[in-house]
């Protein structure tokens, strides 16, 4: 029998020097553009979270397309926290480091419900800097964290560590 991590590996792409000469980009897209296999990674995220959480977060851009799906497949809402300036309306806002540069990302200040249980979603865990940006956001915006999930995690890049304290999952680990 396959594991999601089968799954998930026998869906991925290395992408060479992108987004910057050095960087092998973990591209998901081959896993998005298969239905069943998308389904599967949906249901699997959707069973971990299933009455534990109130809101799903997507972080932009890969992020949004799993989020959404999951929401959907929960039942609840789901928050985009986009890049900056792509919001309209009053956004909280953070800085963070990245692999290959640094970033900036917001979340509207009323997304969130006081109190509320959050599942962060991304596509890849690598140094943790967006992780914990978005995780910041979300705290600073009222709402508690109730897990992060991702696709890959390259633990190489020890991104887990600028998460402490927080329930972290990863399909895969590389």
């Amino acid at each position: 029998m396959r594991t999601i991590a089968d799954l998930v590996r026998s869906r991925l792409r290395d992408v060479p020097d992108f987004p910057t000469p050095g960087v092998v980009f973990k591209d998901y897209t081959p896993l998005l553009a298969d239905g069943p296999a998308l389904g599967e990674v949906v249901r699997d995220i959707a069973t971990r979270y299933a009455g534990a959480v109130d809101v799903v977060v997507g972080i932009e851009a890969r992020g949004f397309i799993l989020a959404a799906a999951v929401a959907y497949e929960l039942g609840i809402g789901m928050v985009p926290i986009r890049k900056a300036g792509k919001l309209p309306g009053e956004t909280l806002s953070t800085s963070y480091s990245l692999e290959y540069g640094t970033a900036e990302i917001e979340v509207h200040t009323d997304a969130f419900v006081p109190g509320q249980r959050v599942l962060v979603l991304d596509d890849v865990l690598a140094t943790g800097g967006t992780a914990a940006a978005a995780c910041e956001l979300v705290e600073r915006a009222g709402a508690l964290i109730a897990g992060v999930d991702v696709i890959l995690e390259l633990t190489f890049l020890e991104g887990r560590s600028r998460l402490p304290g927080r329930a972290v999952h990863a399909m895969l680990t590389l």
